[in-house]
């Protein structure tokens, strides 16, 4: 898949051909439609917040849809759209 990368804080991000994750067990894998950019995102790209974990993919704060599912996961199918949000919860998810 593509993604744009953080490198190192205060670089421009990089567009890399990283792997497809696989969803490990209790996770979901999820095709993003929509990302949004927070200040969080902004902090850690412009060095504000200490030592994140390089390189780093950005972005928090998602919808798509349920690509794959890891062993035990429970109440969502492949195909389902979902929000993905920072701390709370949006709902299990969004009308088709």
């Amino acid at each position: 898949m593509r993604a744009m990368m953080m490198q190192k804080p205060g670089q421009p991000l990089g567009l890399r051909d990283v792997p497809e994750p696989r969803p490990g067990p209790g996770q979901v894998l999820v095709r993003v439609a929509a990302c949004a950019v927070c200040r969080t995102d902004l902090d850690v790209l412009d060095g504000e917040l200490p030592d994140p974990k390089l390189p780093l993919i950005l972005g928090h704060e998602i919808v798509g849809r349920v690509v794959a599912l890891g062993v035990g996961v429970t109440g969502l199918s492949i195909g389902e759209r979902v929000g993905i949000p920072w701390l709370a919860w949006t709902g299990r998810s969004f009308s088709s």
